[in-house]
């Protein structure tokens, strides 16, 4: 056995037909598209939604009728009297889920699932009140008409709704008293970073609690500021009556004081009005006598010198 002995095993590869290349190869003259029509034709391909020129089924098909409520919920439902048959039946007793002695059996999606009455316990459940009950039920279920309200209440029952929270909850176990501690990390970066985290926090608090107290102080400093007026307001219109009655009852000897005082002040005027002329005068006479003595040492010079040469004479 040789490579090009190899030979792919019989029937598995087919030769292409080929068409069109005379008579004696089976496929000559139409090429196997039969006599003259609109399939024999060049060109002549029909696409698979054609429907032989009448209206297409994607025209026919009314559009934009309505819409999609993309809220709506879809519950399974149940009926009371469902329930009651089924009750009547023994099923739940046979399927595990008979209630205690003295009370009432626990009816919920799983329960009736187990039953048949359920199919997909994923689903919301509604309790509708058709038909009849006469068997105390405590039945939990995410949503209750009003008559099967009534109804499960009048046959001694109770009603608990399913209720989804609105907000997000801690984990169990998080925040309580004996709650696991948070996890330390394992890594020295991780503890790092969660040191950095906690500090920084405590920074933010410091920081809010130190804002809030300046707020506090300073709205107490403007309830003050603003107190403060209205308070002194009646001291100033109310004068004492103790100073003005002072002042109404001064003493006769105040006044005289004064008018010695005023006296003392215009003899004191007087006396240095008077002094100040003398001086004045004794400034004007003093030229005059001074003019004299300059003159008188000069004229006792002339005659000295007048007499020298008659001596030497």
């Amino acid at each position: 056995m040789k490579l090009h002995d190899l030979r792919p095993a019989e029937g598995s590869h087919k030769a292409r037909t080929r068409v069109g290349r005379g008579i004696a190869a089976g496929k000559g003259k139409t090429a196997g598209r039969g006599t003259k029509g609109q399939k024999a034709r060049a060109g002549g391909s029909i696409p698979p939604w054609f429907e032989g020129g009448q209206t297409p089924l994607h025209m026919r098909i009314p559009k934009l009728r309505g819409f999609k409520n993309r809220g709506k919920v879809e519950y399974e439902v149940v009926n009371v009297g469902d329930i009651s048959a089924r009750v009547d039946a023994g099923a739940f007793a046979s399927a595990g889920t008979a209630p205690k002695t003295g009370e009432p059996m626990t009816i919920n999606a799983d329960v009736l699932r187990a039953v048949g009455l359920v199919r997909n316990v994923k689903k919301p459940l509604k309790i509708l009140g058709n038909g009849e009950l006469a068997t105390a039920l405590f039945v939990v279920a995410d949503a209750f008409t009003k008559s099967a309200t009534q109804k499960i209440e009048a046959a001694g029952g109770a009603v608990s709704i399913l209720e989804v929270p609105a907000a997000s909850l801690p984990a169990i176990g998080v925040g309580e008293p004996g709650a696991r501690p948070a996890r330390v990390p394992r890594t020295a970066a991780g503890r790092v970073a969660a040191d950095r985290r906690v500090e920084a926090r405590a920074a933010r608090e410091a920081v809010a609690t130190e804002l809030a107290a300046d707020a506090a102080s300073a709205s107490s400093a403007k309830a003050a500021a603003a107190a403060t007026p209205a308070e002194a307001a009646p001291s100033k219109k109310r004068a004492p009556k103790a100073a003005a009655a002072a002042a109404d009852e001064a003493p006769a000897s105040d006044a005289a004081a004064t008018a010695e005082a005023a006296e003392a002040a215009e003899s004191t005027d007087a006396s240095g009005a008077t002094e100040s002329t003398a001086a004045t005068e004794s400034t004007e006479s003093s030229p005059a006598e001074a003019e004299a003595s300059t003159a008188e040492p000069s004229t006792e010079a002339d005659d000295a010198t007048e007499a020298t040469p008659d001596e030497s004479a």
